[in-house]
């Protein structure tokens, strides 16, 4: 677990500390009014905006570009979150300073990944644990909105059936993504369905859509650019099978992937978003169609 060495006086000015004095919230009537809810990550904060429209204020902990795993809380998170009415998280392992984040607040903290089946990770250190990157498939997607939309309408009962709306209109765009990649993935034969990226972030997709996953490495937490054994794992495998196309994230370094892809034949199609929202992905549901463009165009020999 994180240990968060914080000076004395932020802890006091956090609350965190018995005896010192909580900082006072601030007063809302003098900004929106509007309820706050508090994310863990940028993909979360944009699901989250296209459920609440107008009537809530939300903030991500960590920035754009951010790399989520291996994330500490600094001592301005912890004050932010003093004024937090919400506060939301994926869960399945992926924020692990998280527990400790939100023993002293107040704001209830819902998870959003409630009802998703997890993947468990096979390999390494983390074998047996669940694979946190239940967003990246479309099809877990649509129960994080419906999530989302469930603590939203209990934080703000009035605005329930604005949230409705916006949940339907927000899943029927999301379903569009699912139906381009069934229809097209479904197309492939069978030596091209394998999707090889660099961190093991794919896995409910890989199980939504039937493909075989390859990877460097199962979490970006702990891992650089790939160790020469997982590298020469993953040549021959994409060797062997004829892999197609190879891919890495856009947070981690690609050069042992473009190794993978220079011994094996095969071509290395690009990066995906995973992690965070970007100048490039500005919204979750631009990373969605970015993502599936990218794979499919990488798998069918075509451009992205």
């Amino acid at each position: 677990m994180i240990r968060l060495l914080l000076p004395a006086a932020l802890l006091c000015t956090a609350g965190l500390l018995s005896g010192c004095r909580a900082a006072p919230p601030r007063d809302r009537a003098d900004t929106t009014g509007r309820p706050t809810v508090l994310t863990t990550f940028t993909v979360l904060a944009d699901m989250t905006r296209a459920v609440a429209g107008e009537r809530a204020e939300v903030v991500s902990i960590t920035k754009p570009g951010a790399e989520i795993h291996g994330y500490q809380p600094t001592p301005s998170d912890l004050i932010r979150a003093q004024d937090a009415d919400l506060i939301l998280n994926n869960g399945l392992n992926l924020e692990r300073w998280f527990t400790r984040f939100t023993r002293d607040l107040k704001a209830p903290a819902v998870t959003l990944t409630e009802g998703i089946e997890p993947v468990n990770i096979t390999a390494d250190a983390y074998a047996g644990k669940p694979n946190p990157h239940a967003w990246m498939s479309p099809k877990n997607a649509l129960i994080y909105v419906e999530n989302i939309r469930r603590a939203l309408s209990d934080l703000d009962p009035a605005g329930a059936d604005t949230y409705r709306a916006n949940a339907e209109a927000y899943a029927a765009q999301i379903r569009e993504v699912d139906r381009q990649l069934a229809t097209q993935l479904g197309q492939l034969p069978p030596e091209r369905r394998a999707l090889v990226t660099c961190e093991g972030a794919f896995s409910y997709l890989t199980r939504d859509y039937g493909l075989k996953e390859l990877y460097l490495w199962p979490v970006n937490a702990e891992e650089g650019q790939g160790t020469p054994r997982q590298i020469r794992a993953v040549i021959d495998a994409v060797r062997a099978q004829g892999v197609p196309a190879v891919f890495c994230e856009s947070t981690v370094s690609d050069k042992g992937m473009r190794q993978v892809a220079r011994e094996s034949g095969a071509r290395y199609a690009g990066a995906l978003h995973v992690d965070s929202l970007s100048d490039e992905v500005p919204t979750y549901l631009d990373l969605l169609r970015r993502d599936a463009d990218t794979i499919l165009a990488g798998l069918t020999g075509g451009q992205p």
